[in-house]
């Protein structure tokens, strides 16, 4: 490698020295001396000693490249030949091996004796059944509880489907009973709704301000009084019942029931101004602080 470099090294400084050679002068190609013409005139004699001891050099230097390759390739396949024959020696001994443990154990129980192989073969049945029953009882158990679990979220799904169905009948129905100009058939949606949600607050309310219309009073302070056994704060429920005891004269009861719906709900003092069943309690001192008037709709508490 080091005669390759220095090689290629001294073809480099005879290729300089013939470019230097190659650019003459200006003032001397204006006026050329007359030994300088003589050397002109030998100079083709030296330019092609020059050319064929470059030529020579060249053809050393790829030489030397190519034995250096081929030197490299054959570095190259000794070391992978020593490579696979380490590991064709390390796969031939760890067979050897394996079959002395295999003919070591063949002997040991040929000296141990037949009997003792089949107490042997006795015990691994005896252990196998066992270690089989364990497990399948275990996932025995995982199964039933797999499936105990997966029909519960069934149910659940179920459950969660028809209460979905029956939210939509629901919804439905309260649309229906918006567009319902007729106070019996609101009170019949009122009860397929109670049907489908019984003792549902708002349905109550709702049949019970139907009542209202029919003139039902009694009827309504039922309704509402099961809604505020439930719900005690309830304000629809309060308001209907409030208007409920003032059709039936019931003044202070009226009062109370509408100072407390008005209490949980103040957007309710706008709908006693204008309440018909109201009309028994307009003048009042006591109505006219709870509802107030058109200018001033601040409640009393």
């Amino acid at each position: 490698m080091k005669t390759f470099l220095q090689q290629g090294f001294a073809v480099l400084l005879v290729l300089s020295a013939m470019t230097a050679a190659a650019e003459p002068d200006a003032d001397t190609a204006q006026a050329p001396r007359p030994e300088a013409q003589s050397e002109i005139e030998k100079g083709p004699v030296i330019s092609q000693f020059r050319e064929n001891w470059i030529l020579g050099e060249l053809r050393t230097l790829r030489q030397d490249m190519m034995e250096y390759r081929n030197q490299m390739n054959l570095l190259v396949t000794d070391r992978e030949l020593e490579v696979a024959d380490k590991a064709m020696g390390y796969a031939t001994n760890t067979v050897t091996y394996f079959f002395y443990l295999i003919a070591g154990a063949a002997s040991i129980l040929a000296l141990v004796g037949w009997s003792t192989i089949r107490d042997l073969k006795d015990n691994v049945r005896v252990y196998a059944e066992k270690e089989m029953a364990r497990l399948t009882s275990e996932y025995e158990a995982r199964l039933a509880d797999l499936e105990r679990e997966l029909r519960k979220k069934s149910r659940t799904i179920a459950e969660n489907q028809e209460e979905i169905e029956r939210t939509n009948e629901i919804h439905s129905l309260w649309l229906k009973s918006t567009k319902e100009p007729s106070a019996q058939a609101k009170i019949e949606i009122y009860d397929r709704i109670l049907e489908l949600r019984p003792d549902d607050p708002e349905a109550l309310a709702w049949k019970a301000d139907a009542a209202l219309e029919l003139g039902e009073q009694r009827w309504a302070l039922s309704l509402c009084d099961r809604v505020l056994e439930v719900d005690e704060e309830n304000a629809h429920a309060l308001y209907q019942r409030a208007c409920a005891w003032a059709g039936l004269g019931e003044i202070d009861n009226a009062l109370s029931d509408l100072e407390a719906a008005i209490q949980t709900s103040e957007t309710l003092v706008r709908h006693a101004r204008v309440e018909e069943m109201f009309r028994p309690l307009q003048g009042l001192e006591r109505f006219e602080v709870l509802v107030g008037n058109d200018g001033d709709p601040t409640v009393s508490g």
